[in-house]
C-alpha cells in the first residue's frame, strides 16, 4: 500500500509537470498514464516491486540501471525512449552523487587506467564491426556536406585531422590511442608518414596488428600495447583521438606535458576529444554521467573546453586551433544507435543482455546529449609555446584547400 501511494503521487506529479506520452504497467496489471491527452509513444514494463526505488528517483543513472539490470523492459521507439527517460529525469530534482567523481579523481594509475580501457574495448572486435563504420573508427566522424554515409565520414575526419596537421611525408606520426588502426594505415598510405600506434586494448591491439600486416604497410606502421607515458623517443606529428576523456583532470597537464616532450620542436599536435558542457567541469547532467562511469567507461572525466586549454598551456603547448565538431558526433552517434538496431540480434548473440542493454541505451543517450548540448567535442591543434608568430599560417584556408 505505501508503493502503491507513493507510486500514484509520483506519476501524478510528472503528469501535472511534464505531461508526457508514456505508460508504466505494474508487474500486476495495473497502468498509469504521465500525458493527460496523447496516446502513449513509450511503455515502461515494471517486472517487479524492487524497481520502483529506481523510479521515484528517475534520475538517468537510476532509470538507465533499472532497464540495464532487466528491472524494466520499455516499448517504442528508441528515440522516443531516451526522451521520454531525458523528460522523467528533468520532472524530478535530483542532486548527483559525488562519490563516484571523486573517487575517479584519484583513480588513474596505469594498472587503473589498463583495466578501465578493456573493459569498454575489449568486449569483442565483432560486436564493434556490427555498428561502426568499415575501418572501424569509434569516434566522431565529420560530415563535410551533412550527407555523406558513415565509412566516407570517418574517411573525412582522418583527413581532415591529417591535414589540419600537415602531415608530410616520411614524417613520424604517433597516434595516441590508435584504436583498430584506422588513423595510421590512412596516414601512412595516403600523406606517406611513418607510424607508431598505441593502445591498451588487446582486442584493438592484435586487429590493428593484423590490419597493417593485411595492408603490407609493416616497414611504415608499429603497433604497440603500451601506455602513452612510457612512450620513448620524438614525433613529428602527433594525434589523440577520444583517448584524453580517460586521463582524469588532475592529470592534465602532466599528458599535454609528455606531449610536448615527445613533439620535436617545430612538431604539431592534435586532441580530438568529449568536453564537459559545464564551465565548472562537473559531472554530465542528471545522473547520466554516473551511468557511463559505472557501466560504459569507468573512470572517464570530461574537462570544460576552458579546462582543457588551460591545461595545454600549463603542459608548455600553445593551441593555434580550435574547432567544436558537436553536430557531427550527434549525427555520428544517431547512425551508430540506428546500426545497432538493425544488428540488435546479432549483438545479442555476441554479448549477453546487460551489455547488450549498456550499449543501446548508451549510444542513443549520448545522441540525445551531443544534440542538446549537455556534453561537447573538440578539436584542438597545439604545438610547443613559445614559438615565433611568424611560423604560424595566416589562415585556415590550407585545412580545406587540399580536401578539394
Amino acid at each position: 500500500m505505501f508503493w502503491e501511494k507513493k507510486l500514484t503521487q509520483w506519476v501524478e506529479e510528472v503528469r501535472d509537470r511534464a505531461n508526457l506520452p508514456a505508460r508504466l504497467v505494474l508487474w500486476d496489471g495495473q497502468q498509469h498514464d504521465f500525458g493527460q491527452f496523447a496516446a502513449p509513444q513509450v511503455t515502461l514494463h515494471v517486472k517487479s516491486a524492487t524497481a520502483l526505488p529506481y523510479l521515484l528517483e528517475p534520475s538517468l543513472d537510476n532509470l538507465g540501471e533499472a532497464y540495464v539490470k532487466g528491472k524494466i523492459d520499455i516499448e517504442g521507439k528508441l528515440s522516443d525512449i531516451i526522451n521520454i527517460g531525458y523528460s522523467l529525469a528533468k520532472s524530478t530534482v535530483t542532486s548527483a552523487s559525488k562519490l563516484a567523481r571523486v573517487r575517479r579523481y584519484f583513480n588513474h594509475s596505469k594498472t587503473s587506467d589498463k583495466k578501465a580501457i578493456q573493459y569498454h574495448y575489449d568486449v569483442s572486435n565483432e560486436f564493434y564491426q556490427l555498428w561502426l563504420d568499415k575501418n572501424m573508427v569509434y569516434s566522431c566522424a565529420y560530415f563535410e556536406n551533412g550527407d555523406e554515409d558513415i565509412d566516407t565520414a570517418q574517411l573525412k575526419k582522418i583527413d581532415h585531422i591529417l591535414t589540419k596537421i600537415q602531415v608530410q611525408p616520411g614524417q613520424r606520426l604517433l597516434d595516441i590511442g590508435c584504436g583498430w588502426g584506422a588513423l595510421v594505415i590512412r596516414a601512412a598510405q595516403k600523406f606517406g608518414a611513418k607510424c607508431v600506434g598505441v593502445t591498451l586494448s588487446e582486442n584493438q591491439f592484435k586487429l590493428a596488428t593484423e590490419r597493417v600486416k593485411a595492408a603490407g604497410l609493416e616497414d611504415r606502421i608499429e603497433i604497440r600495447l603500451q601506455d602513452y607515458r612510457d612512450i620513448p623517443g620524438q614525433f613529428d606529428r602527433i594525434t589523440s583521438v577520444g583517448m584524453f576523456e580517460h586521463v582524469g583532470r588532475k592529470n592534465l597537464p602532466e599528458y599535454f606535458a609528455r606531449i610536448r616532450e615527445l613533439l620535436v620542436d617545430d612538431g604539431i599536435a592534435m586532441n580530438h576529444g568529449i568536453t564537459s558542457s559545464d564551465a565548472d567541469s562537473g559531472e554530465t547532467s542528471l545522473g547520466g554521467g554516473e551511468f557511463i562511469d559505472k557501466y560504459v567507461f569507468p573512470d572517464g572525466e570530461l574537462p570544460h573546453i576552458s579546462l582543457a586549454l588551460e591545461c595545454m598551456q600549463r603542459g608548455g603547448l600553445e593551441a593555434i586551433d580550435v574547432e567544436s565538431l558537436r553536430r557531427h558526433y550527434a549525427r555520428t552517434l544517431d547512425i551508430w544507435a540506428d546500426r545497432f538496431e538493425e544488428n540488435a540480434a546479432a549483438a545479442k548473440n555476441l554479448v549477453d543482455d546487460e551489455h547488450f542493454r549498456i550499449w543501446r541505451v548508451y549510444l542513443a543517450g549520448c545522441a540525445y546529449a551531443f544534440e542538446n548540448d549537455d556534453v561537447s567535442i573538440y578539436q584542438v591543434i597545439c604545438r610547443k609555446a613559445g614559438r615565433s608568430a611568424k611560423t604560424l599560417p595566416w589562415s585556415r584556408r590550407y585545412i580545406y584547400e587540399k580536401a578539394l
